[in-house]
């Protein structure tokens, strides 16, 4: 097998993402298959880690929208990442990987405190690394956890998988017609507001350098063609 370009990367996944056809809740084939894609990028020599929202299963912004306090929803929310992390633990644990999940708020019992020179200590011993509760403050998205757990554990790469292949100029499912790019820079992104990220986000990873890949993760071995460098979905780099 061709030597991957990326040894080290972060993979950002919605919690949306593990319902699957489902309205709510984690679909068990959703998370086996991408436990089966991660395992792909063990077997070629990638220390992978994870970052996992929770909005298959709590919204934090809808429920404060709705008159509950932000701190305590997001709180809520932060649980609900834990929640996705055992599951794709789980998944992977099934898989014959070494995985473990590491937390931003203690959870004794359930999953190891995070320390940013323990994750790398881990992941040097092969084992994939899942990060839940996001950063452990309110008002901060698990896209801003993302890029601030792949910059500490210093990443090659963050990749953040979503449901379209690519970064868009508009929604494709309302306009056919959007523009897809290949290659984009943080400024570009920041100058034209395109949906990648929430901005906090894009900024930290453009002041850090850390080149981002938006790809589908649905689509067969995309994350396998990303670490090894080819031209899956788009790049966004300083």
């Amino acid at each position: 097998m061709t030597t991957p370009v990326y040894s080290r990367v972060l993979l950002k996944l919605s919690g949306e993402a593990l319902m699957g056809e489902q309205a709510f809740g984690i679909d068990p084939k959703v998370t086996q298959a991408m436990a089966d894609a991660i395992k792909d990028l063990v077997n070629a020599g990638v220390e992978p880690a994870i970052v996992v929202g929770g909005g298959n299963i709590f919204r934090g912004v809808s429920l404060a929208a709705e008159g509950v306090n932000q701190v305590t929803a997001d709180h809520m929310g932060m649980l609900a990442t834990t929640i996705n992390a055992l599951a794709l633990y789980n998944a992977l644990k099934q898989n014959g990987m070494a995985a473990r999940v590491m937390s931003a708020i203690p959870m004794d019992g359930v999953c190891e405190n995070y320390s940013w020179w323990k994750a790398i200590e881990h992941l040097q011993q092969g084992e994939v690394v899942i990060f839940a509760a996001g950063t452990g403050n309110p008002f901060f998205t698990t896209d801003s956890a993302a890029s601030l757990r792949a910059i500490e554990i210093q990443a090659d790469l963050m990749i953040k998988a979503t449901k379209v292949d690519g970064v868009y100029s508009a929604d494709p499912v309302k306009y056919p017609d959007a523009q897809r790019f290949e290659n984009l820079s943080y400024d570009e992104v920041i100058h034209q507001e395109l949906a990648v990220m929430d901005m906090a986000s894009v900024i930290l990873c453009r002041d850090h350098k850390m080149p981002l890949r938006v790809l589908n993760m649905s689509k067969q071995h995309a994350l396998l063609h990303a670490v090894m460098g080819e031209n899956e979905g788009t790049l966004i780099h300083s």
